[in-house]
């Protein structure tokens, strides 16, 4: 079980900062040799949940986007786990927090994601369905999904 902590970007503090960013460049930069502009200049907008372990490390990310600052409706992105933390459950927790933090945030409606499509049989576990035609983003293969308000 990790340990959560939802914040604003302004209230990051430096070490949390370059915790996430780390983990979100080991992941989608170094691991899936992905070549992009990460800070994309969103962040300041939005909330950020981590997830630490035990030992105080960040293992899981994800960043919570109110409705109008990119899609009209809430979103959760940059969605990621560390490998140390992958086949722990990690990655569900993650996102079972990250839905439960949007409709404490933002209120109880759709949720847009940019999923990769090799995951969107993980994301429609959690009540997304598939919405768009397969796009490539730098490279990979990504869906939307969205998560409707019941």
């Amino acid at each position: 079980m990790l340990q959560w902590n939802c914040k604003r970007f302004e209230e990051l503090s430096p070490a949390e900062l370059y915790a996430l960013l780390r983990l979100r460049s080991e992941v989608f930069v170094v691991e899936q040799n992905c070549v992009f502009l990460d800070m994309d200049n969103m962040d300041q907008g939005c909330w950020h949940l981590l997830g630490t372990n035990e030992a105080g490390e960040l293992v899981a990310y994800t960043r919570l986007v109110p409705p109008g600052h990119i899609y009209p409706m809430a979103s959760i992105g940059r969605v990621v786990s560390a490998p140390s933390a992958r086949r722990t459950g990690a990655g569900r927790e993650l996102m079972q927090e990250s839905i439960k933090k949007v409709y404490d945030l933002f209120g109880k409606g759709d949720i847009k994601i940019g999923a990769q499509y090799y995951l969107k049989n993980f994301y429609a576990s959690f009540g997304f369905e598939q919405v768009s035609d397969i796009y490539l983003e730098d490279g990979i293969e990504h869906i939307y999904m969205i998560l409707k308000a019941s």
